[in-house]
């Protein structure tokens, strides 16, 4: 076979894998950066949807800082964000080391915790909704048969609202987490435990100087999903308490729903969309660059 035959068939692979891709790359472009970029170009206006669009500058963004509302939609996404993603990989990762010690039922237990994640939000917010029925719901009938004489309002106290959408969350969102662990549990060498039981080690050093080490990249890339989808979280909040009651569960995504599709503020969301895309890229670099410190490949 001669030089030009092998560069011409090499070329004619590359074309062939360009074609296969084609389809996702005019999906994306369509779907996904053609609507980020326009949003961008949106945020500098005064575009309400329906009249012509005015270029306000940096208008909206400077808005922001004095936006009362926003800033409140800004503190419940930190609150819920903190509130929820460490319990989330906590629970997750004590329910993967139980379910790997080969107990009876083991796919019924993880199927069982892994439906949740998989439900849609607006069922198991109803469901919610009873548990936390002050007069009615299971959950204060406990609470009143321990003693306890005035439990809370749950979703209709401003003080337990975040608390209660942190809560269905954990419950939630820990299936799917709780799965990856599983995965990197199966996947650590026996041989190390083996040599650990040798040495006398106990239960929790295993756990501590073997599980923990080992399964540090799963930790890594959870913590990074935990946070991300934490910080876009709209579903659990639209569908339990519609950011109230008052502004307490507002978050900072339910607000840019609001502003872009109840106040016709297309332009001031995007203002909004860009701080949180500016939040999450920062957290997400800086969780990259504290990963050497911790993360063992």
């Amino acid at each position: 076979m001669t030089t030009s035959n092998k560069i011409s068939t090499r070329q004619r692979n590359r074309i062939n894998g360009y074609l296969f891709l084609l389809p996702n790359i005019i999906g994306f472009a369509i779907f996904t950066f053609i609507p980020v970029f326009m949003s961008l170009i949106i945020s500098f206006s005064d575009w309400d949807g329906f009249s012509e669009m005015n270029f306000i500058g940096l208008g909206n963004y400077i808005r922001l800082f004095s936006d009362h509302v926003f800033l409140v939609s800004l503190k419940n996404t930190l609150i819920y964000t903190l509130g929820s993603v460490p319990f989330i990989i906590l629970f997750a990762l004590l329910v993967a080391v139980a379910l790997n010690q080969g107990i009876r039922g083991v796919k019924f237990f993880r199927a069982a915790f892994f439906i949740p994640h998989v439900t849609a939000a607006l069922a198991i917010a109803a469901v919610w909704q009873l548990l936390y029925h002050p007069t009615v719901g299971p959950i204060n009938n406990v609470l009143m048969s321990l003693g306890m004489d005035n439990p809370p309002l749950w979703l209709s106290s401003s003080s337990y609202a975040m608390l209660a959408v942190i809560i269905m969350t954990i419950w939630k969102r820990m299936g799917y987490f709780m799965v990856m662990f599983l995965a990197g549990l199966q996947g650590i060498p026996e041989v190390l435990y083996e040599a650990a039981d040798i040495d006398g080690a106990s239960k929790f050093r295993k756990f501590i100087h073997i599980t923990v080490p080992m399964l540090s990249p799963v930790m890594f890339f959870s913590c990074i999903m935990a946070i991300i989808q934490s910080f876009k979280v709209f579903s659990e909040i639209y569908a339990l308490t519609q950011g109230g009651p008052g502004y307490a569960t507002n978050v900072l995504v339910y607000n840019i729903y609001i502003e872009a599709f109840d106040n016709f503020n297309f332009g001031y969301a995007s203002a909004q969309s860009y701080i949180l895309f500016i939040i999450i890229l920062v957290v997400t670099l800086l969780q990259f660059r504290g990963q050497k410190k911790w993360v063992n490949y």
